[in-house]
Formats: C-alpha cells, structure tokens, sequence
C-alpha cells in the first residue's frame, strides 16, 4: 500500500472520530447546563481546554459561553479540529482513496458530512440543542458500522481502526482531565451528590453509564476513574483504544514484512504495558493531570512516529 494512501485512511478514520467526540462533549455539556445548572460554575470553558487550543479560541471568541464554544467546536470552518472541518477533511481523504474503502461507507460519510453542513445555521449555533448533537453521534455510529460490515478486515481497515483508537483515547482522557479540574463549584463538593451527578454525567459522555453501573452500584470517583483509564472491555477505555491500537499496528507490520518493530510500535507497546501495570490508587497519588498530560505526550508521539515509519511526513490532517 502507498504510504500516500495509508495516510488518508488513517487520517479519514481520526477525524471521523474527532467530529463524534466533539458531538458528545457538546451534547453533554448542554445536558448539564439544563439539569444541572444551579451547581456548575462555568461547563463551557473546559471544553476549549478539552482541544488544547485555547488561544485559537480566545483570539477570534474572546469569552466561552454557549453560542460561542458550540460555534467554535461545531461550525467553525476555520478552525481545522471543528466537527465541520474534520468532516470535510475526512470526506476528501476519503475521495482521495475510493478504490480502498467500501462505496456504502463513502456514501455515509459524504450523508454524515451533509447533515452538519445543513445543520450549521445560525438559530442552531443561538440556540443548540441536544437532540442534534445525539443525531450526530447517530450518524458517526453508523458510517462506523457500515465501515465494519461492509469492507474486508485487511491492512486498510487495520490502518482505520488504527486511527479511531488513538483518537479516541486522546479524547477519552482529554474530557476525563477537564472534569477533574473544572466542573465542580467548590472543592467543598467533592464526594457530594452534585460530585456525582457529574461523574455520571461524563460517564454518559463516553456511553459509559450502563456498562459501570453493571459493574458498579454506586458512584465512586476512583472506580470511574479506573473504568476511563483502564476498563480491558469497554471501547472508549484508554486501555481498550491504546491495546487495540497496539494490535492493528502488529498486524500493519506482519503485513509490511518489517524486520523488527518500528519506532511507533516500540512506543505503543511501551504505553500500553505502562497502563497496564498502573493503578488508579497510583494515579490519583500522583495527580490525575499529569499522569493524562503524560499520557497524552505519548500518543502524540505515536503519532508522529507513525508520520516517520509510514506516511514519510507527508501530512494530510
């Protein structure tokens, strides 16, 4: 496969992830804004902070209220990590490689493309609501699906199921770190029934809420914590992400005939073993912020390793 080609689809398959994880922080966060509004001191902020582009932000926006952060993370065709530009951005990286990916997953994403295009006027960036942001996780669930059951399980599928992991658990750690340090009214809250509304909250964020809840009865931040960081089973878990990453990126190498692992497998089965043998209690210990802020320089560093070992840098994000 063309290094050129490899790239695409990698790249397609992260932004199609990022644009459905930007539907579910904002989805969340105006769920909590209308059922919780009387214990949250500023929801929109941590969002901006959830990007890492702050700056960007706060040049063209200025203050991060609702209009603003919903505009920015949703609609923003200048901004190149918004919901609508990633999903441009996937949908010619998609065109680009037709011959590689299914024609039913090519006709999804250019409908899932169309749907926020055409939902990207003004009275819904005034006035969001949940119920289009839940139809956006909709769509991203199906173009995946159609994705999964419509295309041979081979080395560009691996390439795509690749970038969907490594994106999602960026972003699963990502809205983990801002809940920890930004939502609660007071440090006085923490272990309150408001501390638990929200933590159940953010577990609906990663569809996460049954799933702990069959697990565990009662809220508990260091069971939630464990069940973000480290959960073997369920798919938004860093854990989860960063193993299955880990394997279709030895499948990658068994097909490319590589004499030993690249720079990005030795990085990923380096992290991976890291989770592995962690435990919340160490985390917390430690400091959730920069046990993620560590995390997250890893996965960027996956990241651009796999830039050197097979896309040559070429760059289409």
């Amino acid at each position: 496969m063309l290094s050129r080609v490899a790239e695409s689809i990698y790249w397609m398959s992260r932004q199609v992830e990022r644009a459905e994880n930007l539907a579910r922080f904002i989805e969340v966060t105006l769920h909590m804004t209308l059922e919780q509004a009387e214990y949250i001191v500023e929801p929109w902020e941590p969002l901006v902070q959830v990007t890492g582009d702050n700056e960007w932000f706060l040049a063209k926006y200025g203050k991060p209220d609702r209009q603003n952060v919903v505009q920015f993370l949703a609609f923003d065709e200048e901004y190149p990590n918004s919901m609508l530009s990633c999903l441009r951005a996937a949908r010619e990286n998609a065109r680009g490689v037709r011959e590689m990916i299914s024609t039913e997953a090519f006709r999804e994403l250019n409908s899932f493309y169309h749907f926020v295009c055409e939902g990207s006027t003004p009275q819904l960036t005034s006035d969001p609501t949940e119920l289009f942001f839940d139809h956006v996780r909709s769509q991203a669930l199906m173009w995946s699906g159609v994705m999964e059951n419509t295309m041979t399980h081979d080395l560009a599928w691996q390439f795509i199921n690749l970038g969907r992991m490594l994106e999602r658990a960026d972003k699963t750690s990502r809205i983990l770190d801002a809940k920890y340090f930004n939502l609660l009214p007071s440090v006085d809250d923490v272990g309150t029934a408001v501390d638990d509304l929200q933590w159940s909250t953010l577990l609906l964020a990663i569809s996460g809420f049954e799933a702990y809840r069959r697990e565990h009865h009662l809220v508990d931040v260091e069971k939630i914590v464990a069940f973000f960081l480290f959960h073997r089973s369920f798919p938004r878990s860093v854990y989860y992400c960063v193993a299955a990453a880990d394997w279709s990126l030895r499948e990658i190498e068994k097909v490319s005939g590589a004499d030993r692992p690249g720079e990005a497998k030795q990085r990923i089965s380096a992290l991976r073993h890291r989770l592995k043998n962690t435990n919340v209690k160490e985390v917390i210990a430690g400091g959730m912020h920069d046990f993620i802020d560590r995390l997250q320089l890893e996965l960027n560093a996956i990241g651009e390793s796999l830039g050197r070992d097979y896309f040559h840098n070429t760059g289409t994000s």
